[in-house]
């Protein structure tokens, strides 16, 4: 007896001596009996009725073999039985799980508020490397910070048992010339946990000591710089419900890169970048399938999914971005298409990247009329009307992104140089604005200027301005002859730049 009554104790104080690992199994076996629960009651409830009949039998002294062939009997009915409603509750109980996050979701015809653009993701992972220096780690991963509109990224440490090596924080704007970029180093003597570390090593474990029950995705983790000290930043994850599990945010752990101390904390408004799990707002997304009823969503006739055709490849989803107005908000945005075959974008999801208490965050899918054409049809698009400047050499259309109303906007460039923007709304094929910019939101020229709107009034008051300044007369440069090789080449130069800037322009 003292063997079995050892393994239940050693069980029993797992969440005192391994909270790490008590903390796994528990979350994994709370999502298994979710499923198996109603299974398993079911026939238990059945071998439990034969079990009885099987029991009075015998009381009365009748059992024989006819009762143990209808206990038999029974205990088959009641694995058929459990078979049976395994199989229809992995169905209806993911219904029920996309309906348990969709209880923050609302569906609105309201434009979407007004977004900033920003870099694309890929050129902020492309000039990362550039100015890592002598590190001799591995990026992790990318984040933008919508607050200070800066991209970060979390290099890991070469090796097995150790943590992170540098922090960067960089700027990579989309018009200018400003490059800012700090630099924040690990302290890797003390602070040597890292997500998905190996045994002391890893971040997990370090969090779990300080609070049990609550889980991460590693793709949501990100570091900041605060003064030379590098921050990482987790946001954390706990489960709720008994037979529909789903989960909840739950804070974030902030893991000091120069003590190795782990703090976690609710207040998530001197977080500088975003605190709700990015995982959490895509699976909420994602349970907007079940918009509709069962049938709707088992036949995949309601919702809508994110648009992949290609185009934002990389970063297709989940968008981070601030809104237009000074209110310092950042959100995560989407494009949607229907569910099959179709391709056009006819809705954005938004869920905000900040978000206080326990419940979850709003999601609101932004109904568009007009709707506009996939992201891939755009670039088609894009290429056809500006061949000029797009694509030659390393150039390329960027992301495609939603920046309010139904308008949407397009980066042109490389991945260090990012040359021109074109913003449009609607339909490829419709009568609607689709102008060139310069990166800095300058305008150049636009396809075609909608009446009435900004675009077209600019154009018409730089025509005006052309019309009413008088042509000046090419100044006299005189005996060429009389020009040294030097200032003939630097008169040849100046020459041809401002004649690519009039055939750019």
């Amino acid at each position: 007896m003292g063997v079995p009554a050892g393994v239940v104790l050693l069980v029993a104080c797992a969440p005192w001596y391994a909270p790490y690992y008590s903390t796994v199994l528990v979350w994994e076996l709370r999502k298994l009996f979710a499923w198996l629960a109603l299974p398993l009651l079911a026939s238990g409830l059945i071998a439990l009725a034969g079990t009885g009949r099987w029991l009075l039998r015998r009381a009365r002294g009748r059992e024989g073999g006819g009762s143990g062939e209808a206990a038999g009997v029974l205990g088959c009915l009641g694995v058929l039985v459990g078979l049976a409603l395994a199989v229809w509750w992995l169905v209806y109980g993911a219904y029920l799980q996309d309906r348990g996050y969709m209880e923050a979701t609302r569906v609105v015809t309201e434009p979407v508020p007004a977004l900033a653009p920003r870099a694309p993701y890929l050129v902020g992972k492309a000039q990362a490397a550039p100015h890592l220096g002598d590190v001799t780690g591995e990026i992790s991963d990318i984040t933008y910070l919508p607050d200070s509109d800066r991209f970060s990224t979390l290099v890991e440490r070469s090796g097995w048992l150790s943590g992170y090596e540098v922090g960067l924080v960089q700027e990579v704007p989309l018009g200018g010339t400003g490059r800012a970029q700090q630099r924040c180093s690990f302290d890797v003597d003390v602070a040597d946990a890292r997500v998905s570390g190996w045994f002391g090593h890893n971040l997990g474990r370090k969090i779990s000591e300080q609070k049990r029950w609550v889980r991460f995705e590693a793709g949501d983790a990100y570091v900041t710089c605060s003064g030379d000290t590098p921050v990482v930043v987790v946001p954390l994850k706990r489960q709720t419900g008994f037979l529909v599990v789903t989960e909840r945010p739950a804070g974030v752990a902030l893991y000091d890169g120069r003590t190795g101390k782990v703090t976690i904390t609710t207040e998530t408004d001197a977080v500088p970048g975003p605190s709700y799990p990015l995982s959490l707002a895509a699976r909420q997304r994602e349970a907007v399938a079940a918009v509709g009823g069962f049938t709707d969503w088992w036949f995949e006739r309601s919702g809508w999914d994110a648009s992949e055709d290609g185009a934002n490849e990389g970063n297709d989803s989940e968008f981070t971005l601030r809104y237009g107005d000074a209110s310092g908000r950042s959100v995560y945005v989407t494009p949607l298409t229907p569910q099959g075959e179709a391709s056009s974008v006819v809705a954005v999801a938004t869920v905000p990247a900040r978000h206080e208490g326990g419940g979850l965050a709003p999601l609101t899918v932004h109904r568009l009329d007009p709707t506009w054409s996939s992201p891939k049809a755009i670039i088609a698009l894009i290429k056809a009307e500006y061949r000029d400047v797009c694509c030659y050499n390393d150039d390329r259309v960027f992301e495609v992104v939603p920046t309010g109303g139904t308008t949407w906007t397009a980066t042109i460039g490389s991945e260090q140089d990012i040359r021109y923007r074109v913003e449009g709304r609607g339909q490829v094929a419709g009568r609607e604005a689709t102008c060139l910019k310069a990166a800095d939101g300058t305008l150049i020229k636009c396809a075609f200027a909608a009446p009435g709107s900004p675009e077209e009034q600019e154009l018409k008051r730089r025509e005006e301005q052309a019309k009413g300044k008088p042509r000046a007369e090419p100044p006299d440069l005189g005996d060429l002859t009389a020009y040294t090789p030097g200032q003939l080449a630097e008169l040849n130069r100046r020459i041809s730049e401002e004649v690519n800037r009039r055939l750019k322009g």
